[in-house]
């Protein structure tokens, strides 16, 4: 990379957002906004290398961008009101302050309620951070062409939805802060710090602190990230595996990031109001900050302070950190209490850092086996290798106190009885596998209750249909018999199953659901089932070979599916260079150890047959945000008033 080029990464980091925030007010089209920008960064590209760096490199780039805006708006031929603004646009642009207030403006854009919380973070990495998408895709350990369709689904939105500036700094705080936990704690992948989104996120919530000087929460944030950034050095050993807080070195923390913390602190507190949830988690930074040592730390007060941030956010990852602060201020048996009542909480059903903290405490209090049960289960939850590896040897260092099969053993005998079919399989292992999920696969089999599958019932499918209650149900009482543990059901009710039907969806939802931007497999899948009225099983076992493509139909068993023109139209497409096998292909192979049956296997792809619970999640995730409710539709919906189609013989 020559002189000029990194010259021009630099430069871009710094000031693209403040080039696409005064575009974005030009054109009122951040997609637009970004496309405009990308072409003077072209043009930085060509001619720097044989020019030079320009004095003013910023003032330069966006000279040549607002050149091509007035060029887009000239060509678009806007009317004379419009040329107007725009001249008027340019003139403000000469203040002082506009650039800050584009830079601002364009945080709450990015940082629009009505988008994902991950599709936020990427849509600002990329706009205010000068990130490429390939950048983003490495720091979140996933494809360039993930965040790209991310970005474009992003801007897609927010330019179908208005935009109010009003209660809008909590979606950018939310939205920075997502950024600096993904770089503080990864979720996945084998390290457990990505410091270039901690530094990221930095670098934005300072920004924001200087375009919103009067703001608490922002400056609390700061103060927050700050502090937690200054121990990065000290939380990992020499091979990355993780440290805890009260065993680290402190000497290891960087006290110019602890000092900028304080400052930012300060500040906040000078600006005076009630606390607010990153104001108090700040504090709660300060106390750990200030303590010498591990024993010196104020547990009392983190924990005071801990249950005003819950009266204020009370969620149920607050609520398990209290338990901690608790277990340290008052004995583990107090922090036990809290947690404990956190284990039937649907929103942390998958989260290790729940069992984590009960088998630390649980180990303070003399439970070791269950202690090590739940380093095993919290080993088994987290996608990140130096946690899973952490944990592990937590559980490693307890000796085990009991032999014999554990659940997980039984659940894999189980399963492989030569007596069950592969649809049979699939369902009971969909239920014995979130079994084992939740309560941990090396649990002693002798030792699983009634209570304990009842508890894994109401956080799993409280809310579930009758038919989804009871078909997990009657997996845990084949299950029981097979084990011979009588009575496992004893606490699961069975449910009156509803005869009413599936409300079609109306002609204008259908019209949303064909305007959705998604995959062939899916358009097809869709449209067959709409047009041919046939149950989505049937549908799902359509097999390239035996389709016609001439009179519009295909044989499954001993009946015929039959379509219409749009499922004519796309379905060349989804066959395309295919022959034999299943229509509906899964998304990658399958795994040697749950190969599907050889007519559920396409010989030319190696790839399975679609699922019916994959194909009806796909369906439900596409169509929730069209859905007013907010749940996404069902498969059935889409045949539902079309069911006179259905299965016709020849």
């Amino acid at each position: 990379m020559t002189d000029a080029h990194r010259a021009i990464d630099a430069v871009w980091k710094l000031e693209a957002a403040k080039i696409i925030g005064g575009l974005t007010r030009m054109v009122h089209d951040v997609g637009l906004a970004e496309e405009l920008a990308q072409d003077a960064l072209v043009a930085a590209l060509e001619q720097w290398p044989e020019s030079g760096v320009p004095d003013n490199p910023g003032a330069w780039l966006m000279a040549i961008a607002k050149r091509r805006a007035v060029d887009h708006i000239r060509r678009a031929r806007l009317a004379e009101s419009k040329q107007a603004q725009l001249v008027q646009d340019q003139q403000d642009d000469d203040s002082a302050d506009s650039g800050d207030d584009d830079v601002l403006r364009l945080m709450f854009i990015t940082c629009s309620p009505v988008l994902a919380p991950k599709d936020r973070a990427a849509l600002t990495l990329r706009l205010l951070g000068g990130l490429s998408a390939a950048e983003i895709a490495r720091a979140f350990l996933t494809t360039e062409l993930n965040i790209t369709q991310r970005i474009a689904a992003a801007k897609r939105t927010l330019a179908e939805h208005e935009r109010s500036r009003t209660a809008d700094i909590p979606a950018i705080l939310e939205v920075i802060y997502l950024i600096f936990n993904e770089g503080y704690s990864a979720t996945s992948g084998d390290d457990l710090m990505r410091p270039g989104l901690c530094l990221e996120a930095l670098r934005l919530g300072r920004m924001l602190a200087t375009l919103a000087p009067q703001e608490a929460e922002v400056h609390g944030l700061v103060a927050l990230m700050e502090i937690q950034a200054s121990r990065q050095a000290a939380r990992t050993g020499p091979s990355g595996e993780p440290i805890q807080l009260h065993e680290q070195d402190r000497g290891r923390w960087d006290p110019v990031l602890i000092r900028r913390g304080f400052t930012a602190m300060l500040r906040a507190r000078d600006i005076g109001g009630t606390p607010g949830p990153y104001v108090l988690q700040a504090a709660i930074a300060v106390c750990h900050a200030q303590a010498r040592t591990a024993q010196d730390t104020d547990w009392i007060q983190i924990s005071n302070l801990y249950t005003a941030l819950v009266r204020l956010l009370p969620t149920p990852v607050v609520q398990l950190n209290r338990a901690v602060a608790m277990g340290r201020a008052y004995g583990p048996e107090a922090g036990l209490a809290l947690a404990d009542r956190l284990v039937d909480d649907p929103a942390l059903r998958d989260y290790h850092l729940l069992p984590s903290v009960r088998g630390d405490l649980l180990e303070q209090v003399g439970r070791h086996e269950e202690a090590r049960l739940e380093y095993q289960r919290a080993a088994a939850l987290t996608k990140n290798a130096a946690e899973r590896a952490f944990l592990a040897r937590r559980a490693a260092s307890i000796v085990p106190a009991s032999t014999g099969p554990t659940l997980g053993d039984a659940t894999r005998d189980f399963l492989a009885r030569p007596d069950l079919n592969a649809a049979t399989v699939h369902s009971y292992g969909q239920t014995l596998r979130r079994l084992s999920r939740a309560l941990g696969e090396q649990l002693p089999l002798r030792s699983l209750k009634s209570e304990h599958v009842a508890r894994v019932f109401a956080t799993a499918w409280q809310d579930a249909a009758p038919r989804t209650w009871n078909r997990h149900r009657s997996a845990i009482r084949s299950f029981a018999v097979w084990a011979e543990l009588a009575g496992l059901d004893a606490d699961l009710d069975w449910r009156t199953e509803s005869s009413s039907g599936t409300p079609a969806l109306d002609p204008v939802r259908l019209e949303a659901v064909w305007a959705l931007d998604v995959p062939v497999r899916e358009r097809v899948l869709w449209r067959l089932l709409h047009e041919s009225g046939a149950a989505v099983t049937t549908v799902l076992s359509v097999n390239v070979e035996d389709i016609d493509f001439d009179d519009r139909r295909a044989r499954t068993g001993r009946s015929w599916v039959s379509w219409r023109s749009a499922t004519a139209g796309l379905l060349p497409r989804l066959t395309a260079g295919r022959t034999r096998g299943p229509l509906f292909l899964a998304d990658r192979r399958p795994v040697p150890a749950r190969m599907p049956a050889p007519g559920d296997l396409c010989p030319e792809t190696g790839r399975g047959r679609l699922s019916y619970p994959r194909a009806e999640y796909l369906f439900k995730q596409a169509t929730r945000r069209i859905d007013p409710a907010g749940r996404g539709y069902t498969l059935k919906q889409l045949r539902a008033g079309n069911r006179t189609r259905s299965d016709t013989s020849p």
